[in-house]
């Protein structure tokens, strides 16, 4: 539990007995999030059988080693990334863990765990919303964290977690406007990846072309190099997929830079069982179950980097 967050789902059953918690989540309109406020027991050994989960999911790329670079989001605090990296992935050569903590209203925060050492401080960059101000709690900054290459070369990266599909197209369109604005501040020697959820349904993007207008201008797009990618995340109401999560990719500037995707590389991540329902979609984490991993599947691709000639 995190002093000042409104994070009082995830609290043992023992925890949840006064009134004063039980009347908190009758206020919670969503019936399934009020009964994850009232009956989830986040248990010592729910939180271990969820850290079980994701290493499993992490250990499945890259032949058992986990990607070299993972971008986090909805992430508690640095304690329990800590206990990811070191009780579950600790042979894996991860750094420790990166994350700075923002200002939404339940504590998620968006984070790194990388094999890549650190060069500087990472900065978590908060944004505002002009005419929204009342839904700042429901926002996330973009972390930035510069990661050193063999060859001494920079690698930024940007993990996010923009504001969610049921807040207005302008939320999203101003979490673009940050990125692409962080971006262009960058030295032009700088490699440049954003990762994360971007929580752009596909309804929106060709209603709005979000992606035409703010991320294609300046990015490589992942999963346009993925043809057989159907999404990483299933709306069942209306019976269709989006890429809410993606990777972005920008080389360094230069004429004599050549970097980018590798395109047979863009693959999503769902091999491990526990990730898939029945109808082959992803299965979202029953802690009382016991079964699922998250509702979203992770994106994961391989960058090719050459240095100015």
């Amino acid at each position: 539990d995190d002093p000042g967050k409104d994070d009082k789902a995830y609290l043992r059953i023992a925890d949840k007995r006064g009134n004063a918690h039980i009347m908190a989540c009758n206020e919670i309109e969503v019936d399934a999030w009020r009964n994850e406020c009232l009956y989830l027991d986040w248990s010592d050994r729910a939180v271990t059988r969820k850290l079980r989960a994701l290493a499993d999911t992490i250990r499945q790329v890259n032949e058992g080693r986990g990607a070299d670079v993972i971008a986090f989001q909805e992430v508690e605090n640095v304690n329990i990334l800590e206990r990811l990296r070191t009780e579950h992935l600790a042979e894996l050569g991860y750094q420790p863990a990166i994350l700075v903590e923002g200002r939404d209203a339940r504590g998620i925060d968006v984070a790194f765990l990388s094999k890549l050492p650190l060069r500087g401080e990472p900065v978590l960059h908060d944004f505002n919303v002009p005419g929204f101000r009342e839904r700042s709690g429901d926002t996330r900054g973009i972390l930035q964290a510069d990661f050193e290459l063999p060859d001494g070369g920079v690698l930024t990266g940007f993990a996010v977690h923009f504001p969610a599909p049921y807040h207005p197209t302008p939320m999203r369109v101003a979490a673009y406007e940050h990125l692409n604005a962080l971006r262009a501040t960058l030295p032009d020697s700088h490699h440049v990846f954003a990762a994360g959820d971007f929580n752009t349904t596909s309804t929106e993007d060709e209603r709005e072309g979000m992606l035409e207008r703010y991320a294609r201008p300046h990015w490589i797009v992942a999963h346009d190099l993925c043809g057989a990618c159907r999404g990483t995340y299933y709306y069942a109401p209306e019976d269709n997929w989006s890429f809410l999560d993606t990777i972005l990719f920008a080389p360094a500037r230069g004429e004599n830079t050549t970097a980018g995707i590798r395109a047979d590389s863009v693959a999503i991540a769902n091999k491990n069982p526990a990730q898939v329902t029945a109808r082959g979609t992803p299965a979202r984490h029953d802690s009382a179950a016991g079964i699922g991993v998250s509702d979203h599947w992770p994106i994961v691709a391989t960058l090719e980097l050459a240095a100015n000639q």
